[in-house]
C-alpha cells in the first residue's frame, strides 16, 4: 500500500479526537483503545474526558472502588471493560511505578490487555513499530492487498503477516501509517458503504480493481436487535445498581423485566462476571443457602 498518498490524505482529513492530541499520555491512550471496543467515537469522547478528569493516572483509578469505576462508566456498555480496566490500573501501579509501559510483554501481562490493545498502545502512545490490526485495518488490507471485500470472521497468521510486510519499516512512519490506515477504514473504507472515490489509495486497491466483488461470506454480519437481548436486560439491571445509592431489594431487581427466567439468567451472569453481588436477608453476601434479598455493585 502506497504511504506517502495515505500518509498526506490523513494530515488533511484526520479527526480531531483528545486521545491523538499532543499532549497526550499513555495512560489516555490505554483508556481510549479499551473504551472503544466495540463502541463509537461519538459515545466514547465524552466519557473519555469525563473519565481522565476524575482519574488521568493508573494510580488515581487504582485507588477507585470497583462501584465507583462501574458508575462512571455509565451506559458506555460491556462493562466488564471498566473492572478491566480498574484491574489494569492496579497492576500498573503493582509492578510499574504507576506507569504505562511501553515493552510489548509487559503491556500484554495486563489484566485486559491483547495483542490489539499491546500493538496500538506502543504505537499510538509511544510511536513504536507495531502491527496494529483493529476491524478497520483488516478490511482496508484485505481489500487493498487481497482484493477481499470483508476479511475473514477471525484474524489469522496470513493477515499478521502481510501486515507486517505492509507497515513502514521505521517507527515514527509506522506509526502515523497505522493511524493513518485505521482512520481511511473508519472514514471512507467503510465496511457497508465504501467511498472509493475519496481513498487515496484506490488506484492501487486489488478489491476496486476486480470490480468490488461482494463478500464471499454474505450475510455473516447482520446485527443483532437490542430490544429484547440479555444485553438489554443486563444493562437495565446495571442502570438501576448505580443509580442507587445502596443495595437494591431483589424484588425491585425482579421488576425491571417482565420475562422472569430471561432475568434470572441476566442477573447469575453478571453476578459471575463480578459485576453484582447478591446479599442476603443479613446483609452479607449470600452463602450457599441463601436466597438473595438484594443486590449491589462490587466493592
Amino acid at each position: 500500500m502506497p504511504t506517502d498518498p495515505l500518509l498526506a490524505w490523513f494530515d488533511e482529513h484526520a479527526r480531531v479526537l483528545p486521545w491523538r492530541a499532543a499532549d497526550r499520555t499513555p495512560w489516555g491512550v490505554l483508556v481510549s483503545e479499551v473504551m472503544l471496543q466495540q463502541t463509537p467515537v461519538s459515545r466514547v469522547e465524552p466519557a473519555w474526558r469525563s473519565w481522565l478528569a476524575r482519574w488521568p493516572t493508573p494510580t488515581s483509578l487504582a485507588q477507585a472502588t470497583p462501584a465507583d469505576v462501574l458508575r462512571a462508566w455509565d451506559r458506555l456498555g460491556y462493562p466488564r471493560r471498566a473492572l478491566r480496566l480498574h484491574a489494569c490500573a492496579a497492576t500498573i501501579v503493582a509492578r510499574h511505578g504507576g506507569e504505562v509501559p511501553d515493552d510489548e510483554a509487559a503491556l500484554l501481562a495486563l489484566p485486559g490487555v491483547g495483542a490489539y490493545t499491546a500493538a496500538a498502545v506502543r504505537a499510538f502512545a509511544f510511536g513504536r513499530r507495531a502491527i496494529v490490526l483493529d476491524t478497520n485495518v483488516r478490511r482496508v488490507i484485505g481489500r487493498h492487498a487481497a482484493g477481499l471485500a470483508l476479511p475473514a470472521p477471525s484474524q489469522t497468521a496470513a493477515e499478521v503477516a502481510l501486515a507486517d510486510r505492509l507497515t513502514p519499516p521505521d517507527d515514527a512512519t509506522a506509526a502515523r501509517w497505522a493511524l493513518a490506515t485505521m482512520e481511511l477504514g473508519a472514514l471512507v473504507c467503510t465496511a457497508r458503504a465504501p467511498r472509493c472515490e475519496l481513498c487515496p489509495v484506490a488506484s492501487s486497491c486489488a478489491w476496486s480493481a476486480a470490480g468490488r466483488p461482494p463478500d464471499e461470506h454474505g450475510g455473516r454480519r447482520r446485527s443483532q436487535s437490542w430490544q429484547g437481548t440479555d444485553r438489554q436486560v443486563r444493562g437495565r439491571v446495571m442502570a438501576l445498581l448505580r443509580e442507587a445509592p445502596g443495595p437494591v431489594p431483589a424484588d425491585a431487581v425482579t421488576a425491571v423485566w417482565p420475562d422472569g427466567r430471561q432475568l434470572t439468567r441476566c442477573v447469575e451472569a453478571l453476578v459471575a462476571d463480578g459485576l453484582v453481588v447478591p446479599l442476603a436477608a443479613t446483609g452479607h453476601p449470600v452463602g450457599p443457602d441463601d436466597e438473595p434479598a438484594a443486590y449491589r455493585l462490587p466493592g
